[in-house]
């Protein structure tokens, strides 16, 4: 086979062949010739071999990330030496070449380790194809090995545990985010931990010795908003009052629950980032923007900004990357995970340690948490400090959980009907209530939900104020 020039377009970004050794075993020199030239140019660092011997003198010196190994000489020495190449370097990526390939020998091949195989003669075109798919295979598994050994090693993956594929994925994101300076909007129902998504990017970046200062947008009056977010001057006072804006510079501004916030905040916010400078309310003085955005809400924002409640450049400016945390519910794999995680925390500097029985774990696995990881980690303090001893059972946790996780057991041996989701989660507000003799406060505790989420659940359901009336589970004791 003759080698032909191979002409390379220009990239815009680095190969991913850069930088990987690549080793080519074969006895003909214009077939080493042509692979050299050809993985050349597409960054590999080559070197060659034409016998057994002087390849495996080579894998002995030197790394090797790809091979491409003929197989003319010898089916077997071919088999042998692809078998010691994954015995030295398991993760190197083998391609056979051979002139006589038959399907028994490829397949034969692939089983002994092998990733691709191509037939004699080929195009140059054909194995740069084969070449770009091993590099991107090797380059994928070390981004992969990189972000697991930076999760093993960075104590902020720790407060939000978990081995379900979800948050796999996540913490990849997280991950690759965290060193930029990128804004990042974090979508998720309520308690599912959003702002501990944010703290650990900020944790895990390159100024987390800086500030992180938290906004509650759906705390605050408009006025008060404006004033909290950007600073305000007043005649008469002697020292201006900082704002967020300012209190964050060189960190993070998380803002929570952003789809609480007024229009008119929108747009000042919306313009302070496009221009990046601000003025404080009643100052002519701008103040340049020097902070990372993480904002996160419970709202659906694309449903907002179609609905005109949440402005459109805002959305855009603020979804760079985007994250969306899954509820509890569908990631229940890692409920042990997380509940051996808040017994650890809750057990800290006391002499008790608290274990959960397996019937407890059962009601815990079967229960559907509308107020996901926050409503958790709150019934599991509750049980551990109102449970007489080490072992966590199920009469230690609240009955509303006991209540519907007896139905979601019963569900599928009794034709009974349904109960959404919706009508599940308020049953379990109403009972909590119920319990707590109406305290708002303490009920948004115990479920484990923001209080302003509370609130909008009561005006949803039509209850302006609760009165407490001993009387049936699910009657409403407030209009």
């Amino acid at each position: 086979m003759s080698s032909t020039a191979v002409r390379v377009m220009p990239q815009e970004e680095p190969s991913p062949a850069e930088s990987l050794f690549l080793l080519i075993v074969d006895a003909d020199r214009s077939v080493r010739d042509l692979c050299k030239e050809v993985a050349g140019q597409m960054g590999f660092k080559v070197y060659t071999a034409d016998s057994t011997r002087v390849a495996l003198r080579q894998v002995e010196m030197q790394p090797v990330d790809v091979v491409l190994l003929d197989a003319r000489q010898s089916a077997q020495e071919g088999l042998d030496l692809l078998a010691k190449f994954k015995e030295i370097h398991p993760q190197t990526e083998v391609i056979m070449l051979s002139g006589q390939a038959t399907v028994d020998s490829v397949v034969t091949a692939m089983k002994s380790g092998a990733c691709d195989f191509i037939r004699k003669p080929f195009k140059p075109e054909e194995l740069r194809a084969l070449l770009a798919r091993a590099a991107g295979r090797l380059r994928n598994s070390l981004e992969d090995r990189i972000v697991r050994e930076q999760i093993q090693s960075n104590p902020g993956y720790k407060t939000m545990p978990g081995a379900s594929p979800e948050m796999q994925k996540l913490y990849r994101i997280i991950a690759k985010v965290a060193g930029s300076r990128h804004p990042v909007l974090v979508q998720g129902e309520s308690g599912t931990g959003k702002e501990t998504v944010a703290r650990t990017i900020h944790a895990d970046g390159p100024f987390h010795d800086r500030p992180f200062v938290v906004v509650d947008c759906a705390a605050a009056a408009p006025g008060a908003l404006e004033a909290e977010l950007f600073g305000q001057v007043k005649p008469g006072l002697a020292k201006a009052k900082e704002g967020a804006m300012a209190l964050a510079s060189g960190g993070t501004l998380f803002l929570d629950e952003i789809g609480e916030m007024p229009l008119e905040i929108q747009a000042r916010l919306f313009r302070a980032l496009q221009e990046k400078e601000f003025h404080a309310q009643g100052s002519l003085k701008a103040v340049p923007v020097d902070v990372r955005i993480i904002a996160a809400t419970s709202r659906d924002l694309e449903t907002a900004v179609q609905q005109g409640t949440f402005r459109r450049d805002l959305f855009f400016r603020l979804n760079v990357v985007g994250l969306r945390l899954p509820p509890l519910r569908e990631r229940k794999e890692d409920i042990r995970l997380l509940a051996e995680h808040f017994l650890d925390r809750i057990g800290e500097g006391k002499n008790l340690r608290h274990t959960i029985s397996t019937e407890a774990m059962k009601l815990l696995l079967l229960y559907d948490w509308p107020g996901n990881v926050r409503e958790l980690e709150n019934c599991l303090e509750r049980a551990a400090a109102m449970g007489p001893g080490a072992v966590l059972q199920s009469s230690d946790f609240p009955p509303h959980i006991r209540t519907v996780a007896l139905r979601a057991a019963a569900a599928p041996g009794l034709q009974t009907r349904i109960t959404p989701l919706a009508e599940l989660e308020k049953q379990a507000i109403l009972d909590a209530l119920q319990q707590l003799n109406g305290d708002k406060l303490m009920t948004a505790r115990a479920l484990g939900i923001g209080k302003t989420t509370l609130y909008r659940k009561l005006k949803e359901y039509g209850i302006s104020h609760w009165v407490h009336t001993p009387m049936m589970s699910g009657q409403v004791a407030g209009k």
